[in-house]
């Protein structure tokens, strides 16, 4: 990600708001021939050199905190699914269910996002979304029976869900100039929110509400309420409803004839079927091959690992941006760490394994986010992003599914992987095919 040292782009449409304050190796030449095609767009920024430091670590600390609590309350239920289960009655399929529905609404739900970012502006309707996940989240903990429990955990799936194209949205919005550092802030903040759920509920907030799951899931929710005011009063005032309605305009319904919207759903996809898929059915694995004292050790390092990405990545941001080599080298070790959990049981491995799992799908998580707000003309980041998502959670749904079924009709543990191994390969191909594009004004400007 080229956004740390970048030098000061001149854009074809003259502003930085086009969000290509980033060269590539023929901008240069073509942007110094070519005739200007586009019309002006409205500054997103103080300046086309990028901001300041204060106001570059304000809107990171921003997007950071929309990403934590775009994770912390979906990531709430997990820890408590076992209390959950015993006190409802649950059976395993419904308590499948219950994890698998956010994922579907997170699919379902993205376009309607983009339609109210094309309506409201992207920092309103991340608030909104932030209040609808709060709130559900904490409704959860009114469910009397499980239809109850699905009602709410629908609902909080629906906030999240509209929150998603909204925080690509803003990166672009924000910082035209610094697109990598925003992303690493919002999905660093995603990280983090995940961790803090599934990491602090047993050990502290679970005793704090007397191991009560009902007040541990409403305790979750007040720090993800709490963000939202301040969220609200420290975003720019620029990105008023009027401002970015002029920007974004009534674009909002996905161009699904566009191979970019494909080319980054499928790759999206390909990343998160890996991460969720083993993290679903990892433990299952383990307990078939005989080492279940794994788990534990295995789910910390294979979630644990991803907590160390986004520091690595700050520090090398503009090796990273637009480039086909995170693909090319972390798809291939993807790849290696499932064949090292399907055929080698030493428990040394396994562990490296999970490890380089949840490693690699966190370098590639944070590259793939980045994308559309680099790639696309303003005006379509919030509906490439909504496609985007549509396309990589329908597949997340999907890859678990066959990987259960292959392990069900061959009655082969192993088999289980065989489809996130084809994950790891798609995920190295249309990754790598997809940083090659140009961006939506150097395509301009060459036609």
């Amino acid at each position: 990600m080229r956004a740390g040292g970048i030098a000061p782009h001149t854009p074809q449409s003259g502003s930085a708001a086009d969000g290509r304050g980033l060269s590539c190796a023929a901008a240069p030449a073509e942007a110094g021939s070519a005739p200007n095609l586009r019309p002006p767009m409205p500054s997103a920024g103080p300046s086309s050199a990028g901001p300041t430091l204060g106001r570059l670590v304000k809107l990171m600390s921003l997007l950071w905190l929309a990403g934590v609590a775009m994770r912390m309350t979906i990531l709430a239920m997990p820890p408590v699914i076992p209390l959950v289960h015993a006190e409802l009655h649950m059976s395993e399929t419904q308590v499948g269910l219950l994890i698998g529905l956010p994922l579907a609404i997170f699919a379902i739900a993205a376009v309607p996002g983009s339609l109210l970012i094309a309506r409201i502006g992207p920092s309103l309707a991340v608030i909104v979304g932030m209040v609808i996940a709060a709130f559900a989240g904490a409704a959860r903990a009114a469910a009397v029976d499980v239809a109850t429990l699905y009602a709410a955990a629908i609902a909080t799936g629906f906030g999240v869900a509209l929150m998603q194209p909204g925080l690509p949205t803003l990166v672009q919005l924000w910082l035209p100039s610094r697109i990598a550092y925003g992303t690493i802030a919002y999905s660093s903040g995603m990280l983090m929110g995940a961790m803090f759920a599934t990491v602090l509920t047993i050990p502290f907030v679970l005793p704090l509400a007397g191991g009560s799951w009902r007040l541990d899931l409403v305790l979750w929710a007040v720090p993800a309420l709490l963000i939202v005011p301040l969220f609200a009063l420290m975003s720019p005032a620029s990105d008023a409803p009027q401002r970015t309605g002029k920007i974004f305009g009534a674009r909002w319904w996905p161009d699904w004839k566009d191979p970019l919207v494909w080319l980054l759903g499928l790759t999206f996809g390909s990343n998160n079927s890996a991460y969720f898929s083993t993290n679903a059915f990892l433990g299952d694995f383990l307990f078939s091959t005989g080492k279940p004292e794994l788990l534990g050790v295995s789910l910390a390092w294979l979630n644990g690992a991803q907590i160390v990405t986004p520091i690595i990545l700050l520090l090398m941001a503009d090796r990273i941006q637009r480039r086909a080599w995170p693909f090319l080298v972390f798809g291939p070790f993807l790849l290696a760490s499932f064949l090292g959990i399907m055929f080698l049981h030493s428990t040394v491995a396994i562990i490296v394994c999970a490890a380089l799992v949840g490693f690699t799908t966190a370098i590639t998580l944070i590259a793939t986010l980045a994308l559309p707000a680099l790639l696309s003309a303003p005006a379509d980041v919030p509906r490439t992003a909504a496609g985007m998502f549509t396309i990589s959670y329908t597949t997340a749904i999907i890859i678990p599914t066959i990987s259960g079924a292959l392990w069900d009709s061959t009655g082969l543990p192993w088999t289980v992987f065989v489809p996130l191994c084809l994950c790891a390969m798609v995920l190295t191909v249309f990754g790598a095919v997809v940083t090659r594009r140009r961006p939506a004004g150097e395509t301009a400007v060459a036609q």
